[in-house]
């Protein structure tokens, strides 16, 4: 499938609403079909806990795009070079996933109270997500990015597709590279908040890999979809914050009461509708020429790194 995306947009070029549209179609597609398999061969439990993988992995995935689309704004990356920055970085993702999910995996056979850990990691998260939602990144003061200026030479030119050129006899890393390298890393940083999320709902490694991946597989379209529509989900944080809280609870009463997939995947599904109904109904009068990449604090429209 990767292989399939990556031939389908050899080409830089923008990818418009329509098109990011009919991909995230594919994508879900795919997503559900598997599913549909799942339940086919395992039976309708396990098929009900790939699908609250699935619907959690991807309702976190909304908070990426909103970072992508601040990274992107501010090293002005070009349109039509996003979605080639995105495969490599969803290529990078389902590698750390994959060890992660083995790591989780491996821990929870030898410590199964590692559970109640995850619980309360989520809750505490969810709680600190709702409590700063409003806070902004300064890049330039970012460890990862200053540690990597350090360490590899960089320009701040871009040079069309081109990771690395060539200036004074030296190899030097153009702003795409460092941006790569963040998308990369705040995967990895959500990755820990989604991955014990999935493990609430179900402990099969397959299952947690799988809902994963395709969930990460439409992450570019749906960035493409919803980047210049972010600044109108405001409470969406809110609503990503209560679903940490809600599968972190979750775990946290295995002992007492475990609450079944179904009614899991239902809550998860009526926070994240009210979050988005409550923002689109709050902001419907905000005018939708005003992408959150092009308002971000401290940087003039367009601006690269300073």
């Amino acid at each position: 499938m990767l292989a399939v995306d990556l031939f389908a947009h050899r080409k830089a070029h923008v990818v418009g609403v329509r098109e990011a549209l009919a991909w995230s179609g594919v994508w879900v597609t795919l997503g559900v079909a598997f599913g549909a398999v799942v339940w086919w061969v395992w039976g309708a439990e396990l098929a009900g806990q790939y699908f609250a993988g699935y619907v959690i992995e991807k309702s976190l995935a909304v908070d990426n795009v909103f970072v992508f689309a601040i990274i992107f704004g501010y090293f002005a990356v070009p349109r039509e070079h996003q979605h080639r920055i995105l495969f490599y970085g969803v290529l990078g993702a389902l590698v750390f996933r994959a060890v992660f999910i083995a790591a989780g995996s491996a821990l929870l056979a030898s410590f199964a109270w590692i559970l109640y850990v995850f619980g309360a990691f989520l809750v505490l998260t969810g709680i600190r997500m709702a409590l700063h939602r409003s806070e902004t990144v300064d890049y330039e003061r970012n460890v990862v990015l200053r540690a990597f200026r350090r360490l590899v030479p960089s320009t701040d030119v871009h040079h069309g597709k081109k990771f690395l050129v060539r200036e004074a006899g030296r190899w030097v890393a153009t702003p795409l590279l460092a941006v790569l390298v963040l998308i990369e890393v705040t995967d990895v940083v959500f990755a820990v908040d989604s991955i014990p999320a999935i493990f609430a709902v179900t402990q099969e490694p397959f299952l947690v890999f799988t809902s994963n991946a395709f969930a990460i597989l439409g992450l570019r379209a749906l960035y493409f979809l919803l980047a210049d529509l972010m600044h109108r989900f405001v409470y969406l944080k809110i609503g990503l914050a209560l679903v940490l809280v809600w599968v972190g609870v979750k775990m946290l009463l295995l002992e007492v009461y475990k609450i079944p997939t179904g009614l899991s995947l239902a809550v998860v599904g009526l926070i994240l509708a009210t979050a988005v109904v409550a923002s689109l109904r709050r902001t419907r009068a905000v005018s939708a020429d005003a992408p959150v990449r092009d308002s971000l604090p401290g940087k003039a429209p367009g601006s690269g790194p300073r």
